[in-house]
């Protein structure tokens, strides 16, 4: 079974409500969280992922795109965050993030750009419910996806067999087959999903 995550990023934030309505039938939500510094853009903040929590049932799989994660770890699972995940690259102790995530009582997740490689992961990677195989540079949505780091989708199969792998990154039905063909448990897709005329119907062809 592969899952669809919708990319908030691809949403109208003029419209929040009335695209969260017509994403209601996904597996969950992809929220991106940047800080201009990791990567350079702003999104949301854990006030829109409150409101946001208020109407949906959604999992909230929360992405921080930030150079300093750990002081947000309780921020958005307060916030309403299922899972959190956090950059391999950024400048905080893997191990600390991933006890603040486990603490909170949220699902740890880690992030890995397109240049970064698996080996990255050191054995604090035994305490991941989450890898996420990044195949745009992460930061702006609408990017093609760079096909090399789909090869470690099937290096993370091998080498952290328990993890649910996520490819995030220019997800479109044309690309989604190549995701679930190296082993992809879930697809974060955003422009392909919120700008369909039919989002649900969508969804369901690339979890085909």
């Amino acid at each position: 079974m592969v899952y669809i995550a919708p990319s908030l990023l691809a949403a109208d934030f003029a419209e929040l409500g009335r695209e969260l309505r017509r994403i209601k039938r996904a597996d969950m939500l992809h929220v991106d969280i940047m800080d201009g510094r990791f990567v350079p853009n702003l999104s949301i903040g854990p006030g829109v992922v409150e409101a946001l929590r208020r109407r949906t049932d959604l999992f909230f799989d929360v992405h921080l795109m930030m150079e300093d994660p750990l002081p947000y770890i309780s921020v958005f699972r307060k916030a309403g965050a299922d899972g959190i995940t956090f950059h391999a690259e950024c400048g905080e102790p893997p191990q600390e993030i991933i006890a603040a995530i486990k603490a909170s009582g949220a699902r740890p997740g880690v992030a890995l750009s397109p240049k970064t490689p698996v080996s990255a992961i050191g054995s604090w990677g035994e305490d991941l419910e989450q890898v996420t195989v990044m195949t745009v540079e992460p930061g702006f949505g609408g990017q093609k996806m760079l096909l090399e780091p789909l090869h470690k989708v099937i290096e993370l199969k091998i080498r952290l067999p328990w993890v649910k792998v996520e490819v995030d990154g220019g997800v479109n039905l044309d690309t989604a087959p190549l995701c679930k063909a190296a082993g992809a448990d879930i697809l974060v897709a955003g422009t392909s999903v919120f700008k369909a005329e039919d989002p649900y119907l969508e969804m369901r062809c690339m979890a085909l």
